[in-house]
């Protein structure tokens, strides 16, 4: 017989649908569902079966839920990512979803710092340690992180002493109250860019799900760093790449500029300008005020800016030694540096250069303020117009150079008396604009060997010379002007450099016919012999005036002081011996008609005073000095030794 079956163990459909809402339900604890089945009439081995089949089927559905939020956060991530805007807020909901799906108390993110891991972006921190805290290299648990670029994690961060701890990580994290920490890094490449991490204030198990959860969005916040540094990188390179095309821009500008400058510049040379059309067309290019200066740093051309007036940014007048130290310490610097310099002054010139030749300065040019950047390009430029300049200068120099030769050669010709024609050289001087026949005074000046080229040049160019030259190391000015002595005092002023430089011009007698000129200049410069043996070389000297004496001293050798030391030199040696005044004694006595009486009272002496003089007068020259001819010797030798003293 065979045994009969044992009973179907079943359980109502009540029951299981009880069990399938505890499945899906939210917080149920095993319990409920044991008590779902408990009024079913079936084996505990069966109940235990179910109630152990239900509680995986509700772990593997709650593990697939929690996927599928994953999966929906990271989706969301991948989407804000392809649409990135504000690098700082997609770091935050990076974050803020990640201690979320963790359940974790805090999430915060690092980021690499000046070779530190400074916090970027925090959720659920309340302390400002944790949001401002830096972790120096090799400390914390971000070092191991870095170290070994994986995952690192502590359930008891206080206690896990395999952690390099340092003493404001330990602060910050204590200030939080953190106890448990997971963190991973930020891989881009073979580089770690920071490390995110996510803690507990209570003691925690991290479980592998959730360590490559928080991976997941580590690789993410990854992607955004990563991404937001090549943005900079393009987003500066287009820049540099901008900037780079704004300067060739400036410099291919600057360059066409420079080159139209070169060739106005060069034009000017070729049609013979000057320098105000130099001065002209480098302000018309730079948009600057341009002074050009000469030898003697006096303006020769000013050129103002564009759409300003002369003198409007500028203050010197034109003169020598109106430009200030600063201005002339920059020439000298762009002498020996053949560059253009900046002017270290205010309200004066921006810039200035040199214009030189292989051995001198020629002069400068000045460049004011002005809209246009002066960079390189500008200021090749203006060296470049410096040596225009130069070239200029000499240029002009040569033809003066000319110029003045044949002037030297007119002014021989026509002082030389034995010229055979001087009708050949007023021809000639009328070729050059200078009309002899109108000349009616000759000055010779004597002015120290170094001085006497410059000397000659500035003579040249007085408004009352009508022909200037140098003659027997001489300097002879010729002048319409009938007044000589007037116009020896003007070109005594006019040439006097400082007061250490003398001047010695002596005015001819005057000049009625161009046959009278190589008398006048050979008085004259006889005149200018006398005096200078009489020590006089700084003067104005009327040549009438010492007639007389060039009548008898007309050779201004050493007979002159031969003379006078014959005649009264024991009276000179006993006043320079013994200090005396016996010398203006004689004078006075010779002045005041051989009267004692008058002589006193001329010396404001007593007249006995003047007694016991004449007595010591007449033992040192003898006791017929008063006759008549040796005292008229006597008179001409005082008055040549009183001329003698007047410097």
């Amino acid at each position: 017989m065979e045994p009969e079956p044992a009973p179907r163990a079943t359980v109502s459909l009540d029951a299981v649908t009880k069990v399938l809402d505890l499945i899906v339900s939210d917080h149920v604890a095993t319990s409920s569902i044991h008590s779902a089945l408990a009024p079913e009439s079936i084996s505990h081995e069966a109940r235990i079966r179910l109630e152990t089949q239900a509680e995986q089927v509700r772990g593997s559905f709650w593990r697939w839920r929690r996927r599928e939020q994953e999966l929906s956060a990271i989706l969301s991530g991948v989407r804000e990512l392809a649409e990135l805007r504000d690098v700082d807020e997609l770091l935050d909901r990076i974050v803020d979803r990640a201690r979320g799906l963790m359940g974790a108390d805090v999430a915060y993110l690092t980021e690499h710092h000046d070779d530190a891991l400074k916090v970027r972006t925090t959720s659920g921190v309340v302390a400002p340690e944790l949001r401002d805290l830096l972790v120096p290299v090799g400390m914390g648990l971000a070092s191991k992180i870095v170290k070994h670029r994986t995952p690192q994690w502590t359930s008891t961060y206080a206690k896990t002493y395999e952690i390099p701890h340092e003493a404001g990580v330990d602060d910050a994290v204590a200030a939080e109250g953190l106890v448990s920490l997971l963190g991973v890094p930020l891989l881009a490449g073979a580089e770690v860019l920071g490390a995110l991490f996510a803690a507990n204030r209570t003691t925690y198990e991290f479980s592998p799900d959730e360590i490559a959860l928080l991976g997941a969005f580590a690789d993410h916040a990854a992607i955004v760093l990563q991404t937001a540094r090549l943005l900079e990188t393009a987003r500066s390179a287009a820049e540099e790449a901008r900037e780079a095309t704004d300067v060739l821009s400036e410099n291919i500008a600057a360059m066409e500029r420079a080159t139209r400058v070169h060739e106005d510049l060069t034009s000017v040379v070729v049609r013979g300008g000057s320098a105000q059309e130099i001065a002209a067309t480098l302000s018309s290019a730079l948009g600057r005020r341009v002074i050009i200066l000469d030898r003697d740093h006096a303006a020769v051309a000013d050129a103002p800016a564009p759409g300003n007036v002369p003198g409007q940014d500028l203050a010197p007048t034109g003169a020598p030694g109106d430009f200030s130290q600063a201005v002339l310490d920059a020439i000298d610097r762009s002498r020996h540096s053949g560059q253009c310099v900046p002017v270290s002054a205010e309200n004066e010139c921006d810039f200035a250069v040199a214009v030189v030749s292989e051995d001198a300065v020629l002069g400068a040019l000045l460049m004011g303020p002005g809209q246009l950047d002066f960079g390189a390009v500008e200021r090749r430029t203006v060296e470049r117009a410096a040596q225009i300049m130069a070239l200029v200068t000499l240029k002009q120099d040569a033809i003066i150079d000319a110029e003045n030769r044949v002037s030297d050669e007119l002014v021989t010709d026509v002082l030389n008396p034995r010229t055979p024609n001087n009708e050949a050289v007023s021809v000639r001087a009328r070729a050059r604009g200078v009309h002899l026949d109108q000349v009616r005074s000759v000055t010779v000046i004597v002015v120290p060997a170094d001085v006497r080229r410059p000397a000659l040049d500035a003579l040249r160019q007085m408004g009352a010379t009508t022909l200037a030259g140098e003659e027997d190391e001489l300097l002879v000015a010729l002048s319409t002007r009938t007044r000589a002595v007037e116009v020896a005092r003007e070109t005594r002023l006019r040439l006097k450099r400082s007061p250490e430089s003398p001047v010695l011009a002596v005015a001819g007698p005057p000049v009625r016919a161009i046959e009278d000129l190589p008398g006048s200049f050979e008085t004259a410069r006889r005149c200018a012999g006398l005096v200078e043996s009489l020590g006089r070389k700084d003067d104005v000297v009327d040549a009438l005036a010492y007639k007389p004496y060039l009548a008898m001293f007309g050779t201004g050798d050493s007979e002159l002081p031969e003379f006078v030391d014959a005649v009264i030199g024991p009276v000179v040696q006993w006043d320079e011996q013994r200090g005396g005044d016996l010398v203006a004694t004689l004078g006075a006595f010779i002045d005041s008609h051989a009267s004692p009486t008058r002589t006193a009272r001329q010396l404001h002496v007593h007249v006995n005073t003047v007694l016991q003089r004449l007595e010591r007068i007449t033992t040192l020259l003898g006791g017929d000095w008063r006759e008549p001819d040796p005292l008229f010797r006597v008179s001409v030798a005082v008055r040549m030794h009183a001329l003698a003293e007047f410097r």
